[in-house]
């Protein structure tokens, strides 16, 4: 009996053991795409494929600011902003004076603004593990003096052919045992919804554009004979909500006078200004009397935000209410035309608002052997991914901010499920015991 009864045992925990380290993780980096983007799957064939035959959460929230580079570094350590270091697009550093900018700028690969935790392809390098990635913003920075395996640099709105090349590439490299993870980013849906709108015809034929290359990918799937081993993880950075007039912009220098602030960075949703010290309380009062703005002193950024104590946010922080552009000027705009007094080129989408702001919320899909099917998760936040990724490739997390209790629900294997599975078991020996 007691032999039996071990056997049973070993053969319930071999059957309820979740995501087995030899199996292979593909993942998809979406920019800009809203939880609601994919509501209506009547006419999107790929990923209604990847809804029922695996898990699709109700919206992911982003971390704040809801803006692209904080989110990447998010979604790859687990940690909050204020964490891991990344708090915006476009970054200052008062001591070196050196500046962080979306782009070609040298500095912004500078260990600084990296080094601040440890993406989950690092961890991976360091394992020995194999990380191919494709376009991934950061994958060819050393960072903690690593980088990934191979990276094919960043390039503005990868096509999709680069797209569909990508998919083909990574499956070769998984499938022949040369890479154990690969990570794929896409940006094309980001810069649709910025030019036209998230409601725009333009969004919706770049939405079937990705669908059909999803198509693409599960047959390539079933081709090569993967489907047992591969998984297959899908997320965004953050959502968008629409611009419609250039009548909300915040023009700062009516407020106060520019040349009392020492810097500015970015413009939008939120803006980083530091004041001269002497003007501190001056600047702030003044901008605190804006409408359709809320100004925040360091300290005095609500907590929920998880953003306050990094080491590149400012002194001031100034946060548009949803659907309000912040500059220092609208004729400093490049999409400006001060001449006609016309937008030329305005932008109909926008994020990086309040990330509790519906619209800011991205989505989450992941289907594969360590994944339940047709399950319909409730809401995550960015910084709960990492787990999910860290358990598909059967290595330990580093310490994060995530909620694994909201995300182990997806996999075949959560603590409910080895729970169930020892009770049967003791119960079945129960039936086994001589009465």
């Amino acid at each position: 009996i007691a032999k039996t009864a071990l056997n049973i045992l070993t053969v319930t925990l071999l059957l309820s053991r979740c995501c087995d380290a030899n199996r292979k993780l593909l993942v998809f980096l979406i920019d800009g795409f809203r939880y609601d983007y994919i509501d209506d799957l009547q006419n999107l064939a790929g990923f209604r494929e990847i809804v029922e035959n695996g898990v699709k959460v109700d919206y992911m929230t982003p971390d704040f600011p809801s803006l692209s580079y904080p989110n990447y570094y998010s979604l790859m350590t687990g940690r909050y902003c204020e964490v891991h270091q990344m708090t915006g697009n476009f970054m200052w550093d008062k001591d070196t004076m050196k500046e962080f900018l979306i782009g070609t700028n040298p500095d912004s690969r500078l260990p600084m603004w990296w080094d601040g935790s440890e993406p989950l392809w690092v961890t991976m390098q360091k394992l020995g593990k194999r990380v191919y990635m494709y376009y991934w913003p950061g994958c060819e920075v050393t960072i903690l003096g690593v980088r990934p395996t191979f990276c094919e640099e960043y390039v503005y709105n990868p096509s999709e052919k680069n797209l569909t090349d990508s998919m083909e590439s990574a499956l070769n490299m998984l499938k022949s045992d040369k890479a154990d993870m690969a990570g794929i980013y896409y940006e094309k849906i980001d810069v649709e919804g910025h030019h036209f709108g998230p409601r725009s015809p333009e969004i919706q034929r770049a939405i079937r554009s990705l669908d059909q290359a999803f198509q693409i990918l599960h047959q390539k799937i079933k081709e090569k004979n993967m489907r047992d081993d591969i998984n297959v993880v899908l997320f965004s950075d953050h959502g968008m909500t629409e611009l419609k007039w250039m009548e909300k912009v915040i023009e700062l220098d009516k407020y106060i006078d520019m040349s009392h602030i020492v810097k500015m960075m970015d413009r939008g949703p939120v803006v980083s200004v530091w004041p001269k010290q002497d003007k501190f309380e001056e600047i702030y009062r003044n901008l605190s009397s804006v409408d359709n703005m809320n100004v925040y002193k360091k300290q005095e950024i609500p907590h929920r935000f998880h953003y306050k104590n990094g080491r590149f946010v400012s002194t001031l922080t100034l946060v548009a209410e949803p659907g309000w552009f912040i500059t220092e000027n609208k004729a400093k705009l490049p999409f400006w035309n001060n001449g006609t007094e016309k937008a030329v080129g305005w932008q109909h989408g926008w994020h990086g608002y309040d990330n509790e702001f519906m619209d800011m919320r991205g989505f989450f899909l992941a289907q594969g052997p360590d994944f339940k099917t047709n399950f319909r998760a409730g809401p995550i936040r960015t910084v709960d991914v990492y787990n999910v990724l860290c358990k598909a490739l059967g290595i330990e997390p580093l310490p994060n901010n995530g909620s694994w209790s909201r995300v182990e629900c997806m996999l075949r294997s959560s603590a409910g499920a080895v729970r169930a599975a020892l009770i049967y078991s003791f119960l079945l020996l129960l039936l086994l015991l001589p009465h």
